[in-house]
């Protein structure tokens, strides 16, 4: 059984002793062995995948590959639209949804010459979950199909790691991407706000969603970018930047970069388990001795960044989402009403403080990026079962990742070691806006001195996974009975009508909201600008 890697298997489709058909049957024949257990697919695509390989063979063999992902099987979060191939977000709601066009993302991927192998799970419209009450299963985490893959981008980590695909999309708000990278075990990069276009991608928020590569190595993940990146005069958030060679920045060489650690983010804001903080100084140690310089740094608490994402994106998710939450919120999943239901309970000042306060944080980046070449801390894991989710966590647990949605600079996790129990541990490295290639270089080089990448899950044919939990019922909610009066009448205001079940998963939110709120009432000056004031395009 052979893993390829994106760059290996360009090398060898470039010389001729790889066959892009030939490659592209042997995933497809993998998928048809292995999925029924890691559920990282909805919907195959092969007779389109075996067409996109013939063409790209017989284009390399009249005039060689026109790029490293000429003939490349890769796969899509399903909230990447695609022509003529329905993209659901995972959702009952959008099950019959056929897009007309591609996503710019996937265009770009097309005329790279990629083959589309099929449509991955995600958790809902790439928010809530791992979920049990959806048309499809969430997808499993390969090294142990009784532990989630952490999400959204679900089925990208889950079949990327169990080599289902070569590189696959993902998305990233809030740590989307580099969650699933984390708990599987690949390398998965949140690009730059704006460095790849977001025309297509069903939305998440306007304000925090990236798309970005989810691969096996970072060489891999460049690459992709190489094929991805680019201005879309189309999406009013990307930016026209001239575009590196991302590949050629892996030199492998890092002596003398600056390197600051957060270490405070995983030590105490939101403790990592002691299995991975072994790890994670081991990792500095290689980047120590790989000559670079290292010093520990801070920034703000996890909650405060928490808190400005989560009141922005939480109220831009419910505005996209809101007709079908009035119409049929029976057609969602119970973990995605739990999250996006409370969005009604956030004001209007506490959206536009979050985006001030976004701002203000901005600024407070700009020396870090002054001192450091990258920023180090931990990325999540190891991976937790199935059984222990509960929608109340949203709410109630701090994020490694969210920091980097609110600076909007790149950020990529990657494998750093192993618990005794086999599951992957990881760590983030971040860098200033539109240095990607500067992150992707100390991740590759990190890589390359670390002997991670050569474990891949033992996955075994016609192995059964275990059974799923049923569906948790609500956490009972922590307020009195005027404080549900209230929350009901806020509720028929915004034309809902919910049951029992569902109130309640609004109710245990409530608390939250306010307290994420509260944190940032504070005096401002009336020259304090939100972070998404209007703005004219270059002319």
């Amino acid at each position: 059984m052979n893993y390829w890697t994106i760059a290996e298997a360009s090398r060898h489709i470039a010389d001729r002793s790889l066959s892009p058909v030939e490659l592209t049957q042997e995933l497809l024949g993998r998928i048809e062995t292995f999925d029924p257990q890691i559920n990282a697919y909805i919907r195959p695509t092969p007779e389109l995948a075996l067409e996109q390989a013939r063409q790209a063979e017989a284009e390399i063999a009249a005039s060689g590959p026109r790029g490293p992902m000429h003939g490349i099987p890769f796969a899509l979060k399903d909230i990447f639209s695609t022509a003529g191939i329905p993209t659901t977000g995972h959702s009952r709601s959008a099950i019959d949804h056929v897009p007309a066009e591609d996503a710019v993302t996937v265009s770009k991927l097309y005329a790279a010459g990629g083959v589309l192998l099929g449509k991955l799970a995600t958790h809902e419209f790439a928010h809530g979950g791992p979920s049990f009450d959806l048309p499809w299963p969430p997808a499993r985490n390969p090294w142990n199909t009784a532990h989630i893959t952490g999400g959204s981008s679900s089925g990208s980590g889950a079949a990327v790691a169990a080599g289902l695909a070569l590189g696959a999309m993902g998305s990233d708000t809030g740590g989307s991407i580099r969650n699933p990278a984390a708990l599987c075990g690949i390398s998965g990069l949140k690009p730059t706000y704006g460095l790849l276009s977001r025309r297509g991608v069903w939305t998440n928020s306007f304000s925090y969603d990236h798309a970005g590569p989810m691969a096996w190595t970072a060489e891999d993940c460049a690459i992709m970018l190489g094929a991805l990146a680019g201005h879309d005069p189309l999406d009013p958030a990307s930016a026209d930047r001239p575009i590196p060679d991302y590949r050629a920045a892996l030199t492998g060489d890092i002596r003398g970069l600056r390197i600051g650690v957060l270490r405070e983010l995983y030590e105490t804001d939101v403790p990592i388990p002691a299995v991975a903080k072994a790890a994670m100084e081991a990792a500095l140690e290689v980047l120590r001795g790989l000559g670079a310089v290292l010093e520990d740094v801070r920034i703000r608490p996890a909650a405060d960044y928490y808190a400005v994402k989560v009141l922005t994106a939480e109220a831009e998710l419910y505005a996209v989402h809101e007709k079908g939450l009035r119409e049929n919120p029976e057609k969602f999943g119970e973990d995605f009403l739990g999250r996006s239901l409370a969005a009604i309970l956030i004001r209007a000042e506490d959206y536009l403080q979050a985006q001030r306060e976004r701002r203000v944080m901005l600024a407070e980046f700009a020396p870090l990026y002054a001192k450091y070449d990258v920023l180090v801390t931990a990325a999540p894991g190891p991976a937790p079962r199935f059984e222990a989710w509960r929608t109340i966590h949203f709410w109630q647990k701090g994020s490694l990742t969210t920091p980097f949605n609110v600076s909007g600079g790149p950020a990529i996790s990657q494998c750093i070691g192993f618990t005794p129990e086999g599951l992957p541990l990881s760590m983030q490295v971040a860098g200033r806006p539109f240095d990607d290639a500067q992150v992707l270089r100390v991740a590759h080089a990190y890589e390359q001195a670390t002997p991670w990448r050569d474990r891949r899950p033992a996955l075994t044919p016609g192995a059964a996974a275990p059974p799923l939990p049923p569906v948790p019922d609500p956490t009972p909610a922590e307020v009195t009975a005027a404080e549900r009066d209230a929350i009901a009448l806020i509720a028929r205001r915004a034309g809902l009508v919910l049951n029992a079940r569902q109130f309640e998963l609004l109710c245990a939110a409530a608390p939250y909201v306010e307290q994420m709120a509260g944190r940032l009432r504070r005096p401002r000056g009336f020259t304090e600008e939100p972070a998404n004031i209007f703005q004219f395009g270059a002319v």
